[in-house]
């Protein structure tokens, strides 16, 4: 029961983090007080959908199951370490809570535009990340009823 509650906390600061960036993108076209009314909107929200999302996704289990299998996936490069994906993987998931019901393919240009500041220590470019990405959005829409996408497939 520890590790249930300790995951959904999980899902919920992460889901709150990419809402308050979320957030603080949209209120930054009202100037500085716009961007941090933004991001505590974004945050709520954020916090609320990415607990929904840790009841659905595991987060623990999602990471391992990505660190078990990441070096059998067609984009995995001899070169790069579960250290370069991980941000990737965790990327797809903090993201897909802040843009659930949109499209992979729709909100990719955004994501590619806002990877090199949330990659951390990743050594991966967006081409290189983006097969990671693009299957742990799909991860978790195959886990989340009503939000699985033709894409998918």
């Amino acid at each position: 029961m520890k590790d249930i509650k300790k995951d959904h906390s999980i899902g919920e600061g992460t889901g709150a983090g990419a809402g308050a960036i979320t957030g603080a993108a949209v209120g930054s076209v009202a100037g500085p007080v716009g961007t941090a009314v933004g991001a505590l909107v974004g945050a709520v929200a954020g916090a609320k959908a990415g607990g929904a999302l840790a009841e659905a996704v595991n987060p623990t289990e999602y990471v391992e199951h990505f660190r078990s299998n990441y070096q059998t996936t067609p984009y995995y490069s001899a070169n790069r370490t579960w250290n370069d994906y991980e941000p990737a993987y965790k990327y797809g998931y903090d993201t897909y809570g802040a843009y659930r019901g949109q499209r992979f393919d729709d909100v990719e240009s955004q994501l590619e535009s806002d990877w090199d500041a949330t990659r951390g220590k990743s050594r991966l470019a967006w081409n290189e990340a983006r097969g990671a990405v693009r299957d742990g959005w799909h991860f978790i829409e195959r886990a989340l009823p009503g939000d699985f996408d033709k894409d998918a497939r």
